[in-house]
């Protein structure tokens, strides 16, 4: 059951290179992607899941070998979030900046298409936000993902 089919370090690297990996993927594939999961998104988040499995055990099945993997990802996500709050610059390269989409009534299609963002999402974020299109001081698209309207 403890016995491992690696080197203890060998656990520690496979962590260290998928989470990198996963996480410059992640930032890659847009704000829009991370903010609102559609069911493809979750489908494939799932599968993600599934597929790095074994690259992080190099398939051992142990309870040693996983709780190494574990411990690694539990400290890279302390020590990324540890870091981000103390550098401003850090978490603008790790969780990104908030992204003009609109001002005084025009919306910015380029911007639009920079980000993977549909005009009807950010039409719906007016409306839920009850504000016509020609009283829009500002459409950002946050980092998390989400569309905020400053009105006039």
């Amino acid at each position: 059951m403890f016995d491992l089919a690696l080197a203890w370090w060998e656990y520690v690297a496979r962590g260290v290179a998928i989470y990198a990996t996963l996480l410059v993927m992640m930032r890659l594939s847009g704000k829009r992607t991370i903010g609102q999961f559609t069911p493809f998104d979750l489908l494939v988040v799932m599968l993600l899941s599934e597929s790095v499995s074994p690259g992080l055990t190099g398939g051992d099945d142990s309870v040693a070998g996983g709780l190494i993997v574990v411990v690694t990802l539990v400290a890279l996500n302390v020590a990324i979030a540890f870091i981000t709050a103390r550098s401003r610059k850090a978490a603008d390269l790790v969780e990104g900046t908030a992204v003009l989409l609109g001002r005084d009534g025009k919306i910015f299609k380029e911007a639009l298409r920079r980000n993977h963002v549909a005009e009807g999402d950010l039409e719906q974020s007016l409306r839920e936000a009850d504000c016509p299109r020609e009283k829009m001081k500002y459409a950002f698209l946050e980092a998390d993902g989400k569309i905020t309207i400053l009105q006039q």
